[in-house]
């Protein structure tokens, strides 16, 4: 069976899928996800910061060395949001290559939410029914079967620019809200009957709502998150500190520092959108990436 790796340098996080992939679809083999804030301090700056470099790197490093042992048929690495709005990013781009390797590519949004798409549809049967929305550190993407649209404002874009204090201030929280619904004011014609949403802020969320002791992908699967839940959460985040945010059951304490912007953006979204509830899914643009290899490779595959 063809084996393929995908790998997903966002903003916030840097991820890793090994997975088959038959006829009917992808198997997972290995999923990884690390907290590496490569664009955490460059919004101001346009600069990724040097130890957020050297700190993914070392990620990349290990994530290499798991697809050579893995004897994979094929593989890539895309950088998203931070990589390719870095003034310097011809330099992280050097030191990724040397950990994983081989060259990572540095796409554009409108092919980010494509992947984001299929990845997250795979398993599905409701496409044509179904609006998908992936917020990740520096871009959200809401898409449908026809196209959609990739939009500059992530959980630590909006948490740079509004939200500076923890706990956050009734006029910090507004500004956030007013800043979100603006950026995300050109998805407003898509209207689905179905949302689906995808990447860490929501998986994160849904973890929290379930009270998880700990982050389990397969405990979130198919969560849903209501808009009054979204709401809820926003609020009670707005109030803590940054350190009770870090002892929220499920939340990694690395993404604790930008989890409210994040919620702030799922609690916009989903009234930009018109939907009073979304589902939560692990599948993402990592599982789109691993089809498309697939199909590069001559597969054909029906999901």
């Amino acid at each position: 069976m063809p084996r393929f790796a995908a790998v997903d340098i966002g903003t916030n996080s840097t991820r890793l899928l090994i997975a088959d992939v038959e006829r009917h679809g992808v198997a997972d083999v290995e999923r990884i996800e690390k907290v590496t804030g490569l664009g955490r301090d460059s919004t101001r700056s346009g600069r990724l910061a040097p130890e957020s470099i050297r700190r993914t790197a070392r990620v990349l490093a290990g994530y290499g060395q798991r697809i050579r042992s893995a004897g994979v048929t094929g593989s890539r690495a895309v950088a998203t949001a931070a990589t390719r709005d870095a003034v310097n990013r011809e330099e992280f781009l050097a030191a990724a290559r040397q950990a994983l390797g081989f060259q990572p590519d540095v796409i554009g949004g409108e092919e980010e939410a494509d992947l984001c798409f299929r990845g997250a549809t795979a398993r599905s049967s409701t496409r044509g029914e179904t609006v998908v929305v992936d917020i990740g550190g520096g871009s959200t993407e809401i898409v449908t079967d026809h196209g959609g649209v990739s939009v500059n404002i992530g959980s630590i874009r909006l948490t740079d620019r509004c939200l500076p204090a923890h706990p956050a201030t009734p006029a910090h929280l507004a500004a956030a809200r007013e800043a979100a619904t603006e950026a995300l004011r050109s998805a407003d014609p898509v209207r689905r009957k179905i949302g689906l949403g995808t990447a860490g802020t929501w998986t994160t969320l849904a973890a929290i709502l379930l009270r998880l002791d700990r982050f389990d992908p397969a405990g979130i699967e198919g969560a849903g998150l209501s808009l009054a839940d979204l709401e809820g959460m926003v609020s009670r985040l707005g109030r803590l500190t940054l350190d009770q945010k870090r002892a929220i059951p499920g939340l990694d304490p690395l993404r604790a520092p930008v989890i409210l912007g994040g919620a702030v953006i799922a609690e916009t979204a989903l009234r930009v959108l018109g939907l009073e509830r979304i589902t939560v899914t692990g599948y993402d643009i990592l599982d789109g990436v691993c089809l498309a290899l697939a199909e590069g490779a001559g597969l054909t595959v029906t999901t």
